[in-house]
């Protein structure tokens, strides 16, 4: 699968011109410092690395003086150029008003100086790219490791993957379930809640943001409605504050709520959601069972192996800006459904004991989409979908 590599960074640095501010942003823990430390490493223009992450979110003048710093730099800099990488930004203040205005007064003195932000959370897109700096940026986003990405680097299996899930620095635990589970919950899920939305946006229900995401979780490649996701949650107030709750979780990279295809845009959002987790680790670190158990369970095994699919989906959809969606029309489902770039494709997936292709039949009759595709049973093994890289899907 595409996604932002070392080579990339170093290209848009050192062979392009000042161009736009870079902005690489993605969930916890998928290599975005690693990438960075190893441009650091092998480029020619000084740096100025730096994060906000222990910074008090109330010094203004914090942006202003590490920008002063890489200036300092540029004076000495062998090549006439430098890059100023910051991490964690969006956890200051009013931080892209301070970057816009730094920006600008390079624009207008014509001085070199390229820049870096890293994120680990859309939300940093929403509360300040698209408002101070619009026109200014160009955004790279790195996903969660594809299945292809973790054999070749830990040699994992299948079935490895659609259990333990994609998150690289978790891969020496495995062995040990209990401490892999317990990392995962302790550095991920409650890192990326407490820090990534709570930090960045009033929330009056922290509790109640949680056990949605448990839920969601649990029920990972499954429809609920509001309405019952209300009777399951304590305290859940209304369909509203899940729905925006739901959001945000999204943003955070956890979870996703995917909408119902229909060519009704009103229609599609105010369906039920179902249920995606971007990355499997984090439904099994909140279940009971075990590997071995949970793969041994034909019916629960073959909710893993959707969850996985669509998790790979998922990461295609955000790196490629399509939306992924899924059908249902009374009896009929189809789990997933791809569109983008003109073109509707989809998608049933079927392994364990489940086995349907009456959705992919009324949904071919009543949409007439350009290919439909059936994953495990007599289609594409799952194994091997996990492989391919979905955007071909759309060719």
């Amino acid at each position: 699968m595409e996604r932002v590599h070392l080579k990339e960074v170093t290209t848009r640095f050192d062979l392009e011109k000042r161009g736009h501010l870079q902005v690489m942003y993605g969930p916890r823990q998928v290599g975005k410092t690693t990438i960075v430390n190893q441009f650091i490493e092998q480029t020619k223009h000084p740096v100025h690395f730096v994060t906000a992450d222990a910074v008090g979110n109330t010094n203004p003048l914090w942006i202003e003086q590490q920008w002063s710093i890489v200036r300092e730099l540029l004076t000495e800099s062998a090549t006439g150029e430098a890059v100023l990488v910051i991490d964690e930004i969006q956890k200051l203040d009013n931080w892209s008003e301070w970057v816009k205005r730094e920006w600008d007064h390079d624009t207008q003195k014509k001085i070199p100086l390229k820049v870096l932000i890293l994120g680990s959370s859309r939300l940093m897109l929403q509360q300040g790219l698209t408002e101070s700096l619009a026109g200014r940026f160009e955004t790279m986003y790195v996903g969660h490791w594809s299945y292809g990405e973790m054999k070749e680097a830990f040699g994992l299996t299948p079935e490895q993957y659609v259990y333990f899930g994609a998150y690289p620095g978790t891969m020496t635990l495995i062995q040990n379930e209990d401490r892999w589970k317990k990392y995962i919950r302790d550095s991920f899920i409650e890192t990326s809640v407490s820090k990534d939305i709570l930090m960045l946006t009033r929330v009056d229900k922290p509790m109640l943001l949680k056990r949605l995401f448990e839920l969601g979780a649990m029920y990972s490649g499954q429809l609920l409605s509001y309405t019952k996701m209300l009777g399951q949650l304590q305290d859940a107030g209304n369909t509203t504050t899940l729905a925006h709750y739901l959001e945000l979780l999204d943003t955070a990279g956890l979870l996703s709520g995917l909408e119902k295809y229909s060519k009704e845009l009103f229609r599609s959002r105010a369906s039920s959601p179902k249920f995606q987790v971007y990355n499997n680790a984090l439904m099994s670190a909140i279940s009971e069972g075990t590997f071995e158990e949970v793969k041994s369970d034909p019916r629960i095994w073959g909710r893993w192996v959707e969850s996985a699919v669509g998790a790979h989906l998922k990461t295609t959809a955000i790196l490629h800006d399509i939306e992924l969606l899924y059908w249902k029309h009374r009896n009929d489902e189809v789990d997933f459904i791809l569109k983008g770039r003109g073109k509707v494709v989809a998608i049933e997936v079927k392994s364990g004991a489940k086995y349907r292709v009456n959705g992919l039949t009324a949904f071919k009759k009543q949409h007439n989409p350009d290919k439909v595709y059936l994953i495990g049973g007599d289609g594409i093994p799952w194994q091997e979908f996990l492989l391919m890289d979905p955007i071909e899907l759309l060719k």
